[in-house]
């Protein structure tokens, strides 16, 4: 049976506090990956800490000067490797930080992308979220910061942008330990498929382009017939970006 996307309102009271372990940098088998995304100064990190446990981060990604934090917790016997992504306000790969993460949510194929805002500051976190939900099916809404968007009395409602974005939204003020039970009992329900994500995608594109998409995608799902993102994968191409070029070259979408 499918779960209603907003249905974090009702599954609130499901959380386990007894079921929860933060593990810290102990992650070395794992049942799900969950990427933490989100535009830079939104608390991410203070997400990831209070998830994990951990109070630093710790190393960079091969071949890059960028920071790489992973982490983990335990929640009902499961265990989550909680990777932390380079704060970035796109996918576009103009830089090293967006080349990353962009690279680990298309390659490393997490089983949940946790994208944290700023609830006082939607708006322009948007570009971010809708992008990333090209990419992927599962996911979940951070809204971080609530406390700030109380002080400035922004409201927000959550049912209604879970609604449009077709993923659970959760609220947060994670550096006061504010609705990190309900995030951990969301996410655990999406990596699980107990919650079923419709993501938002692009309809307002011209019509050659989109039949060049259509075409496109047919032929990558021949060549990779387990991809779940060869339409984003088409747009890419059509824009002649090279690294996806050289992905599919090396068949490293595989």
């Amino acid at each position: 049976m499918e779960h209603k996307l907003n249905s974090v309102c009702e599954t609130c009271s499901q959380f386990n506090p007894n079921g929860l372990k933060k593990l810290g940098l102990n992650v070395d088998k794992f049942d799900y990956v969950i990427a933490l995304a989100g535009n830079p100064n939104t608390g991410k990190s203070t997400v990831f800490n209070e998830l994990t446990g951990l109070r630093q981060h710790t190393g960079n990604w091969p071949g890059k000067t960028v920071t790489r934090a992973e982490g983990g917790f335990e929640y009902n016997t499961e265990k989550y490797k909680l990777v932390d992504l380079p704060g970035t306000y796109s996918l576009l790969s103009t830089s090293e930080d967006e080349e990353v993460a962009r690279d680990f949510i298309l390659f490393g194929k997490p089983d949940v992308t946790v994208i944290v805002v700023d609830a006082s500051r939607l708006e322009r976190n948007l570009n971010l979220v809708l992008q990333i939900l090209e990419i992927t099916n599962k996911a979940v809404l951070c809204l971080n910061l609530m406390d700030e968007a109380k002080r400035n009395n922004i409201e927000i409602d959550q049912r209604t942008l879970s609604r449009d974005l077709g993923i659970p939204v959760v609220g947060t003020s994670a550096r006061f330990r504010q609705g990190i039970p309900e995030l951990i009992q969301t996410i655990s329900e999406v990596a699980k498929g107990t919650i079923m994500c419709k993501p938002h995608r692009i309809k307002s594109i011209p019509k050659n382009i989109e039949n060049a998409v259509n075409r496109l995608s047919v032929e990558i799902e021949k060549e990779f017939p387990n991809i779940q993102n060869s339409r984003w994968i088409a747009f890419r191409l059509l824009e002649g970006d090279t690294k996806i070029i050289n992905a599919l070259r090396e068949k490293a979408l595989v």
